[in-house]
C-alpha cells in the first residue's frame, strides 16, 4: 500500500488599511492517499469484462494520472493537419477500473473528488462530423494551450482569457454487459457526462451494476462551458485524488447524482433535451419525497420555484445530459 502526501497551496487574503489584498503566503493541508495509478493503466470502453487494475476496500483514497482525451495522439505542438490522422478508437482513455470491495448490484458508490490538478498543456478542436453543429462546421480546427497546476486562466487569444475550472469529463462504473460499449455518450453508469459542476470538492453517487463497481475516470477538462457545443473542452492530462465508499441500504438511484456544500443535484440522459429535463425533474422529486418527506405535489411546486435545470452537454448527438440543482440553504 502506498501512503503519500500531497501539499495543497491555498492563497490567503489579508486586510491592510481596510482593503483586501492577495498574498503568496501559503497554508498547507495534507491529503493522504492509499493507492496510486499511472496514466498507462487505462482502457477506453465500458464493460464488466474489463479486468480491474486495482482492488481497494471501501473508504480508500486513490490518486490517478489521466491522459488527455486523444490518448496522446495530440501534443502541444500538434497542428490542424494532425486531426486528419486522429483515431476515435482510443478516445477517452480512462484510468482504471478500480474494484471496490463489498460493492454489489443495487448499492451506491460514493466518489468524492478531493483534488483535481491540471497538467502542463491542453487542446480544443473542431473535428469534422462531430459536435452539436456538425452539419455547419466541416473545416478542422485546433488550438493548444499552455497550462500548469497553478494556472488560473487560459489564453484563448490576445484579448480573451478563460477562467480554468478543471474536472473529469468521464466517470463511471461498469455496466452489466460483456459488450465493449463506447465511452462517447452518457449512460446510466455515468460515462461521458461532461458536467463542469462535477469538480474538486464534489461528491458523486453512482448506481452499482456489477460486483466491485469497477470505477474508472478520465477525459479531464481544464475549462468547459455548459453544453460543450463544438465537441471538445480544453482537453488536458491531469492528476486526480478521489475517495470511494460503498453505500448499502440507502436510496435507490438509477443514474448518477451529486452534491456540493451548496446544492444537491441529479443528472438525466436522453436523446432529447426535453426528455432529459423531464427525467431530471422526476429524479429530484423522488429525492425530495424520500429524503425530505415532501409530498410529490409540494416537491413539484418547490422545483418550479427553486430548482435549476442546467444543460451539461449536448455534443454527443443524439445523447444529451441535463442536471437539476437545488440549493441546500432553502432548508432550515
Amino acid at each position: 500500500m502506498i501512503r503519500s502526501i500531497l501539499l495543497l497551496i491555498v492563497i490567503t487574503g489579508l486586510t491592510t488599511a481596510g482593503c483586501i489584498t492577495q498574498t503568496e503566503k501559503p497554508i498547507t493541508k495534507e491529503i493522504e492517499y492509499d493507492y496510486e495509478l499511472t496514466d498507462a493503466q487505462t482502457h477506453a470502453r465500458w464493460s464488466r469484462a474489463i479486468e480491474p487494475v486495482l482492488t481497494v476496500p471501501s473508504g480508500s483514497v486513490v490518486k490517478v494520472a489521466t491522459q488527455e482525451a486523444s490518448a496522446k495522439q495530440l501534443t502541444i505542438n500538434s497542428t490542424v493537419e494532425d486531426l486528419g490522422n486522429l483515431s476515435f478508437d482510443p478516445i477517452h482513455p480512462l484510468t482504471g477500473p478500480v474494484y471496490v470491495e463489498g460493492a454489489e448490484p443495487g448499492d451506491v458508490l460514493k466518489v468524492t473528488l478531493h483534488k483535481v490538478e491540471m497538467g502542463d498543456w491542453g487542446w480544443t478542436a473542431i473535428i469534422p462530423g462531430f459536435g452539436f453543429l456538425a452539419d455547419e462546421f466541416d473545416e478542422p480546427y485546433l488550438k493548444t494551450f499552455e497550462l500548469g497546476k497553478d494556472r488560473k486562466t487560459a489564453k484563448f487569444s490576445e484579448d480573451i482569457e478563460i477562467p480554468l475550472k478543471p474536472f473529469p469529463g468521464v466517470m463511471g462504473v461498469a455496466p452489466d454487459t460483456d459488450e465493449m460499449l463506447s465511452t462517447i455518450p452518457p449512460r446510466a453508469n455515468g460515462g461521458n457526462m461532461d458536467d463542469p459542476n462535477m469538480t474538486e470538492g464534489s461528491t458523486i453517487y453512482f448506481p452499482v451494476f456489477v460486483e466491485g463497481a469497477l470505477f474508472s475516470i478520465g477525459d479531464a477538462h481544464a475549462a468547459q462551458g455548459h453544453g460543450e457545443v463544438c465537441g471538445t473542452a480544453i482537453e488536458a492530462p491531469m492528476n486526480i485524488i478521489y475517495e470511494v465508499e460503498v453505500i448499502k441500504d440507502g436510496r435507490i438511484i438509477t443514474e448518477p447524482q451529486y452534491e456540493t456544500d451548496e446544492y444537491y443535484a441529479v443528472t438525466a440522459f436522453a436523446e432529447t433535451i426535453d426528455e432529459a429535463s423531464k427525467k431530471a425533474t422526476r429524479f429530484m422529486i423522488d429525492y425530495l419525497e424520500e429524503e425530505k418527506g415532501m409530498s410529490r405535489n409540494d416537491a413539484y411546486a418547490l422545483l418550479s420555484l427553486a430548482g435549476d435545470l442546467k444543460i451539461a452537454e449536448v455534443v454527443d448527438v443524439p445523447h444529451m445530459l441535463v442536471s437539476m440543482h437545488l440549493r441546500k440553504d432553502i432548508f432550515k
